[in-house]
């Protein structure tokens, strides 16, 4: 069974045309996939990963048709939220699925992404539904599917040594999840006892606050009181960070991060207070 997700401030739901960049982004990456695995080597490794090239694209595919079916309705459980669910999850469906060719794979990845929408568009984008990381609004969870792509096409493009495709707009259209996923990816171990305000600034697109109380954290529109540390980060390092592709020492050697505050030095040590699944 999933976990429950509660939404720490009142849902942003896109509106028309947020709703339509959103899906439009959603078809667009997923056509990427199609030219980004063209006539790649399918064992090629991904850095710092178990998978091979093929094996991230097998599990995008399946991913982006588990999507697709949650936004038409279906009732699919996957692992029950927690990190170690989900990677169990995730290497059993890779077991049943032995499709390894990387132009297969790249046309499922495209095809799924465009049947999201299409089951999607018709359907209310504020109504819930239940994923693998608890319960959220549709619309959220289209958020939640271009983050997933994303990120694993990132990888994939690194492996290949060819271009990736996140950019300012669309980790704009992936914040709704990034948002509301944080408290649950927080690191009780790592957290424990913490306590600080931040305020996170993403260069060109919204801010928001995290609090953190005795290890866990709130996150709010607008900080509920003086900030400890103010974290100015450029779009597409603050989307690598939060999924773990970049640390935020590597972005603030770069100036891709600014801080500053009562207390700036928080924010190095910021990211390791959440562990991605």
């Amino acid at each position: 069974m999933f976990t429950t997700m509660t939404l720490p401030f009142p849902a942003q739901g896109p509106g028309a045309g947020r709703r339509g960049a959103l899906f439009d982004a959603l078809t667009a990456v997923g056509d990427e996939a199609v030219a980004l695995l063209a006539g790649c080597r399918g064992t090629t490794p991904i850095p710092g990963a178990e998978w091979t090239v093929a094996e991230a694209a097998a599990h995008l595919a399946m991913a982006n048709e588990l999507m697709a079916e949650l936004a038409a309705g279906e009732e699919r459980p996957y692992g029950d939220g927690t990190p170690g669910s989900l990677a169990a999850a995730n290497e059993a469906s890779l077991a049943a699925r032995p499709e390894r060719d990387p132009a297969v794979l790249g046309a499922e990845i495209a095809r799924q992404a465009r049947r999201f929408t299409e089951e999607a568009g018709p359907r209310d984008g504020a109504g819930t539904v239940r994923t693998p990381l608890g319960a959220m609004d549709l619309d959220t969870l289209g958020a939640y599917l271009l983050t997933h792509m994303l990120g694993h096409l990132y990888d994939i493009a690194v492996a290949l040594g060819r271009p990736h495709p996140i950019d300012r707009e669309r980790v704009g259209l992936t914040m709704p999840f990034l948002r509301i996923a944080m408290p649950w990816v927080v690191d009780a171990r790592a957290a424990a006892g913490h306590g600080a305000c931040y305020r996170l600034r993403v260069r060109g697109l919204d801010g928001f606050a995290v609090t953190f109380t005795d290890g866990a954290a709130v996150v709010s529109q607008a900080p509920p009181r003086r900030p400890d540390c103010t974290i100015l980060t450029e779009p597409v390092a603050f989307f690598l960070i939060a999924l773990g592709r970049c640390t935020a020492t590597e972005a603030l050697v770069r100036g891709k991060v600014l801080a500053w505050g009562r207390r700036p030095w928080l924010a190095a040590s910021f990211p390791g207070l959440f562990a991605a699944p």
